[in-house]
């Protein structure tokens, strides 16, 4: 196989980290931890209050569950308020700013807030938020729709670095192993490059922390037989100076379809080591690994067909297969297939990813501050299915198509901040000038065939892939980068903040048949030179109330991935902006905590899905909505939060000929999205707490021609934790048992349609039941 590759020179990216080899190993979000630092901690209670003598004993023992159920939490520097934000997101601001001193809607949810609410993968944390949804389709797994936009528009981050479009590098992760997961709404390259029209979601690992060590172990159970155990450990060491974390966890999934699963390995840990008062070094390893059984969805059906076996309530409307062209009127999920597995015997979904990081932070001066993080990356990814699963009305059988690709992944790069704290003419500024240098090396052997059959739909059978003939796809990527970000504080409360981004990516993609033979009009490449940025500021009204307002802009491959571009697709890019404006408010003693924003979002020159992995031109995606969220402990043992988002999400100019898709909404984008919880805790020698969580999703549909709807649904959960008291349990210092009930009410429902296979739909899992533990000490 012969190949083309330009030659770029890459002077910048082996310099950045030789100079990061030279200051040898603290943090990308062990920065996070250094800025959170420098906040003062906030400590939620309730008013104080003189109490009768006679009740002195009944206050002393809830003083003391109280500070049990505190103890649970996981020890950071700061506090978190009822809404998380005092803590700083790395990836929303390089400025060291708070969620509420951003000028952006920015959630952070702790691992604190990801264990109380029983979130077991990342998936679930993001159907928690305001307004995201998620969608676990085994050819995008960890898919995510926010403000109106889904799957590669949104950047999906590890501390803070990209490794690729969601669509083809995302996987199924546990929780155990994250410190936190940050989401920065609306346009965002700014911060992470191109890809980033609808926002970014970044997962932060475990961090070190200096002080004594402290020990955690976690164990699941659930009905399904599926199991979650976690060891994680970290504190100083004997050497002054040395910090570390160490985790590891091991999960097997058991999905509600037949033979199929999901098992997890995660093992991380970094060394954090302070030289001296003006350097701090770091390293970091994480070996990740996810194999399962993969479930693909069930067919839509005719109800004409199923008869009574036809449901109501999960989909509706009309379709005409994309897969095999049959008119199938009225549409349904026959009730026979929920549990049923189309996927053939020998199928396999699996990945292998290690990481490696390491940085330092140098004080130059009182005022100035060198950060540098050089980074390796390498994934390995299979995927060999059955994934096509089309009713076919002339037939009443259902039509197969077996898949195969695999993915060969290295990435290297640095990335380095010069941080410069200045007074001009009286007033604070803060200055941040980022470089950074990425290569990337992409491989795909992916199948020439695609065996097909058909199988009956009820109690089909698996059968096997049969012949496998394989060809092969490459992308190799440079990408170079210089920002700019500047915070200035015109008085003590009014701050004006901003920043630009120039990139240059460099694009060379080769493609051969089964004979190694370069194909038509390859090999090529491309270079695409965005600029992008952001202006706003924040305006603390009066203490704790601050507004905000920003101007964003954003960029992304117009034809959806930058790996698989094709000579004939359009080689250009699509530009996206967001105006955007709100409020953030901490008050009631800091037990209450509320956030509001209104936005306007548009991106130009859309390409969008069209199934079996064709691109329509789209024209323009308008997308306008607001969010509200809000917490609030009125009493000690009694805890609210809610959030709702609205969003109206249109596309324009979208038109082919035989048609326009003009007004229609984009696939997985509801108009409604909505969460709400309560939780009560008995304040006695052994603090029982009861919680429920509900959650409202609004229709839905899974192609652009809107004309199949995944139907709203409504779900909740419960649960009951008990804090065993250490007269219980003398080796550990904390123990605590809780039962849960995900889906309390076994709605059988719709969650997500993957527009590329809009012939068969995700289910939401049934009611299940788990009890799990948890131990400290």
């Amino acid at each position: 196989m012969s190949s083309v590759r330009l030659a770029r020179p890459r002077g910048f990216l082996l310099a950045s980290a030789t100079l990061t080899s030279f200051a040898a190993i603290d943090m990308p979000a062990a920065l996070a931890q250094q800025a959170r630092e420098q906040l003062p901690p906030v400590e939620v209670t309730s008013p104080q209050s003189r109490k009768p003598a006679g009740r002195a004993r009944q206050a002393a023992r809830r003083e003391a569950a109280r500070r049990t159920a505190t103890a649970l939490a996981v020890p950071s520097a700061t506090a978190q308020t009822p809404l998380n934000t005092n803590a700083v997101a790395q990836s929303a601001s390089r400025l060291g700013l708070t969620a509420r001193e951003t000028p952006a809607t920015v959630e952070v949810i702790s691992a604190e807030t990801m264990r109380e609410h029983g979130y077991r993968t990342v998936s679930d944390v993001a159907q928690g938020a305001v307004g995201v949804t998620a969608g676990d389709n085994p050819a995008e797994p960890s898919a995510f729709s926010m403000r109106g936009f889904t799957n590669s528009q949104i950047n999906t981050l590890y501390n803070g670095i990209k490794i690729g479009p969601q669509n083809m590098t995302s996987r199924v992760m546990d929780t155990a192993n994250l410190e936190a997961i940050e989401i920065l709404k609306g346009p965002a390259s700014l911060m992470s490059g191109e890809g980033a029209s609808g926002g970014a979601i970044n997962f932060v690992t475990r961090q070190p922390h200096t002080g004594p060590i402290r020990n955690e172990a976690d164990v699941s159970y659930d009905s399904l037989n599926s199991f979650r155990t976690h060891y994680g450990s970290g504190g100083s060491t004997d050497v002054q100076g040395l910090d570390y974390r160490f985790d590891v966890s091991r999960s097997s999934l058991n999905g509600f379809a037949d033979d199929t699963n999901t098992r997890t390995l995660d093992v991380s840990g970094q060394l954090n080591y302070r030289v001296s008062d003006s350097l701090k070094v770091w390293g970091a390893i994480e070996y990740r690994e996810d194999r399962g059984k993969a479930y693909w969805g069930a067919p839509l059906v005719p109800v004409a067909f199923s008869g009574s076996h036809a449901t109501t309530g999960i989909v509706s409307g009309r379709s005409v297969s994309n897969f095999n062209g049959t008119n199938l009127g009225p549409v349904t999920i026959d009730d026979r297939t929920f549990n049923t597995s189309y996927n053939v015997l020998d199928n396999r979904n699996l990945a292998q990813e290690v990481w490696l990081r390491g940085g330092f932070e140098l004080k130059l001066a009182p005022d100035l501050t060198l950060k540098s993080q050089a980074y390796a990356y390498g994934a390995e990814r299979t995927w060999f299915n059955n994934e096509v699963e089309a009713f076919n009305s002339g037939t009443n059988l259902v039509d197969r198509e077996h898949f195969y690709v695999a993915h060969s992944q290295r990435l290297v790069g640095n990335i380095t901040d010069l941080t410069w704290d200045a007074n001009i003419a009286g007033l604070d500024n803060r200055l941040v000038t980022t470089l950074s240098s990425s290569y990337l090396d992409f491989v795909r052997p992916g199948a020439v065939n695609f065996p097909d059959d058909s199988v009956s739909l009820v109690d089909p059978p698996r059968g096997y892939y049969g012949l496998l003939t394989t060809q092969q796809q490459t992308a190799r990527i440079d990408n170079e980068a210089l920002s700019f970000e500047d915070r200035l504080k015109l008085t003590r409360s009014f701050a004006l903040v901003g920043g630009l981004r120039v990139e240059h990516i460099g694009l060379d993609r080769n493609s051969t048949d089964v004979n190694g033979l370069e194909k038509a009009n390859f090999p090529f490449s491309k270079s695409w030179v965005p600029t992008t940025g952001r202006i706003g500021y924040t305006w603390e009204a009066v203490p704790g109330l601050t507004f905000f307002s920003q101007y964003a802009t954003g960029a992304d491959i117009s034809a959806n991935n930058i790996f698989l571009l094709n000579p004939t697709d359009p080689l250009n890019l699509t530009t996206s902006r967001t105006y955007e404006t709100g409020l953030k408010q901490l008050l009631w003693d800091q037990r209450a905590e509320w956030s509001f924003s209104a936005y306007d979002i548009l991106r130009k020159n859309v390409y969008a899905a069209a199934g079996g992995m064709q691109l329509n031109i789209a024209g323009r995606q308008e997308s306008k909505g607001v969010e509200l969220a809000a917490s609030v402990r009125p009493i000690e043992p009694l805890r609210l939060w809610g959030n709702i988002a609205y969003v109206d999400a249109r596309y324009a100019d979208y038109n082919f000929v035989g048609g326009s898709f003009s007004g229609n909404t984009p696939p997985n984008v509801p108009r409604v999205v909505a969460n709400a919880g309560a939780s009560y805790r008995f304040l006695t020698s052994w603090p029982v707490e009861f919680g429920i969580v509900g959650r409202h999703v609004g229709d839905r549909y899974n192609t652009d021609a809107n004309t199949v709807t995944l139907n709203a649904y409504t779900v909740g959960d419960i649960y009951a934790l008990v804090d065993l008291p250490k007269t219980v349990l003398s080796a550990v210092d904390q123990a605590r048992l809780t039962f849960r009930v995900r889906n309390f009410t076994d709605k059988r429902y719709a969650i997500w349609g993957d527009p590329f296979y809009p012939d068969q739909i995700l289910l939401g899992a049934p009611r299940t039941y788990e009890i799990s533990a948890a131990f400290k000490w």
